[in-house]
């Protein structure tokens, strides 16, 4: 295991920004700390590069202890390389020596060696002599990326580097990111609030909120299996669906009955919650049920439309521009969810279930959850 944390808090001026925070990043994987602006994850990542002390709990990398209450090993002692937001190139130094600048204690030999492959690496041969200023946006993230990588640490840390940059870019450099890392098979740990850059880069992402770390896991768990409704809300787009529990393998919603195993508190007649995502709403034109559009949004190859049930009770359903039918709002559409069989394992402590069934089942939350 390259990085653990153990229930760490940090702290300003008394204030806990971060709270007993829990995780662990394999080596050779990359990680994200992924959540809205104040949640605490910059800091956690402070804390982890060593410029932040703990208040509780302990990080630890490769096993050996680099901070705890009392103790913080120094930066320059961790083997941990960082980008930073504003990626603090240097304006006077040419690409090569901006890469070079990490190589201090190595022979120049070596030191022009590791630069070129790393040049190499990031497409970037041609411009070694450039300056920051003469570079793309996208171009300076990748020279600050290869100076970060040039000591080869065992662990890169980046803040938000990528939010320069607009979305579209965004996430193909991240990408291309991903791409580099593995080639290097660098362990890694980003932070963004932008959850496509998120999941076209991570491997394992950590949804924080209020300096709390709320789940922790692969893109399709948080999006699929969230943990509680936060992670719920933040990740995609969808809705709660009212419903009462049948028995404990069945749960009767407007659009018909889900299969699946009910939570054990969950006793017959209970209300309960069911998690649709837009990808689970089919457009159906031989369904009995009916909803009204009341909004749609084009997407390029889809359309986005916001239905209101005959309860009243509003859904989201994804369907095809290429569609026969462009619906206006005001229609009545046929719509049915996209499966018949929910399958569920063992309920989370919070009353969140997790499948152990197809991408297109739902997740059940207790009412109030």
């Amino acid at each position: 295991m390259l990085l653990e944390i153990h229930d760490v808090t940090v702290a300003y001026q008394g204030l806990p920004v971060v709270r007993e925070v829990g995780l662990r990043l394999e080596i050779g994987r990359i990680g994200c700390l992924l959540g809205p602006s104040g949640c605490g994850k910059t800091t956690l990542l402070r804390a982890i590069a060593g410029f932040e002390p703990v208040q509780t709990g302990e990080i630890l990398l490769r096993g050996r202890s680099v901070s705890r209450p009392g103790f913080s090993l120094s930066p320059e002692r961790r083997r941990v390389g960082m980008v930073f937001q504003d990626l603090a190139l240097f304006p006077h130094l040419n690409v090569a020596d901006n890469i070079a600048f990490g190589l201090r204690g190595h022979d120049r030999g070596r030191r022009r060696l590791r630069v070129r492959e790393l040049l190499s690496l990031i497409g970037l041969e041609h411009a070694a002599a450039s300056f920051p200023h003469q570079l793309s946006g996208g171009q300076q993230q990748r020279v600050a990326l290869a100076r970060a990588m040039a000591p080869r640490p065992d662990l890169l840390l980046l803040d938000e580097p990528f939010s320069s940059l607009d979305g579209e870019m965004r996430e193909k450099l991240a990408r291309e990111v991903r791409q580099i890392l593995r080639q290097e098979c660098l362990t890694a740990l980003l932070v963004t609030h932008d959850q496509f850059e998120a999941f076209a880069m991570a491997d394992e992402i950590g949804v924080m909120h209020a300096g709390r770390l709320h789940q922790w896991g692969s893109a399709y768990d948080l999006y699929r299996r969230p943990a509680d409704r936060f992670v719920a809300d933040f990740i995609g787009r969808g809705v709660m669906l009212p419903g009462t529990v049948v028995d404990e393998r069945r749960v009767e919603t407007e659009l018909g009955l889900i299969k699946g195993r009910v939570p054990a508190a969950a006793l017959p007649g209970s209300r309960v919650e069911v998690l649709i995502r837009p990808d689970d709403i089919v457009h159906d034109v031989e369904s009995s049920n009916r909803a009204e559009v009341i909004a749609k949004v084009f997407r390029g190859a889809e359309f986005l439309y916001t239905l209101r049930l005959p309860s009243g009770a509003e859904v989201l359903c994804l369907a095809p521009s290429h569609h026969d039918h462009d619906h206006e709002p005001g229609e009545r559409i046929g719509i049915r969810l996209g499966a018949s069989e929910w399958s569920f394992s063992a309920p989370h402590p919070n009353g969140l279930l997790e499948s152990c069934g197809e991408a297109t089942r739902q997740d059940v939350l207790p009412k109030g959850k």
